[in-house]
């Protein structure tokens, strides 16, 4: 039962690779997941529903296979190296077209729109995790936001992902850029302890 299951997920995500959201069909499923299409409805109800698990569930398996990398995350840059990393990886593998896909679906689609957001969520939950940990004693730290901070690095990402299949060398510039502005924020790290105190009291919000 499980097996069936896992095997219509996993159909579901090759149809919309192969066929994008508007063809991601009980048909093309089954035909992908090599089961009875009847076995779509059996197990989910709807196309719509199989799609939302198909995309949270994917997702939570993806983020739990860098969990421990974002653990190890030590600076701005290297989560800015690992994203990069992440997003090479996934692109390779077609994560970034079915992202593609059911981010133009949602569009239109609430159940689907719905389900997408929770399993971005489950990416800027793991970000936020580590800027918390990363800006907790950092000189920014007065005015630092790690969850607002998560949710437009997450949104950037997103965006040079996207980005990217138009115009590869923007994206890649788009990435140095960021890069650059993590070494900025190196520099404010490695500030001596006066300018710190002074970078603080210069942040810290006035009531």
């Amino acid at each position: 039962m499980a097996a069936t299951r896992q095997k219509l997920i996993d159909g579901a995500l090759a149809a919309i690779r192969s066929h994008g959201i508007a063809g991601a069909s009980a048909r093309t499923i089954a035909a992908a997941a090599g089961v009875n299409q009847a076995l779509v409805f059996y197990h989910f109800g709807t196309v719509d529903a199989l799609l939302a698990e198909a995309c949270r569930s994917a997702t939570a398996t993806r983020v739990a296979a860098y969990r421990d990398r974002f653990a190890e995350v030590g600076s701005l840059r290297e989560l800015l190296d690992l994203g990069r990393a992440l997003h090479e990886q996934e692109r390779s593998a077609g994560n970034v077209a079915v992202l593609a896909q059911l981010l133009a679906g949602a569009q239109t689609d609430p159940a689907l729109a719905e389900s997408t957001a929770a399993a971005l969520g489950l990416w800027t939950a793991e970000i936020e995790t580590v800027l918390r940990r990363l800006l907790r004693d950092s000189p920014v730290a007065p005015v630092a936001d790690p969850a607002g901070l998560a949710r437009a690095i997450s949104a950037a990402f997103i965006g040079l992902e996207l980005f990217e299949g138009v115009d590869p060398a923007g994206a890649h510039d788009a990435f140095d850029a960021l890069e650059r502005l993590a070494v900025l924020l190196e520099v404010v790290e490695d500030l001596g302890p006066l300018a710190r105190r002074t970078l603080r009291g210069r942040l810290r919000p006035h009531t």
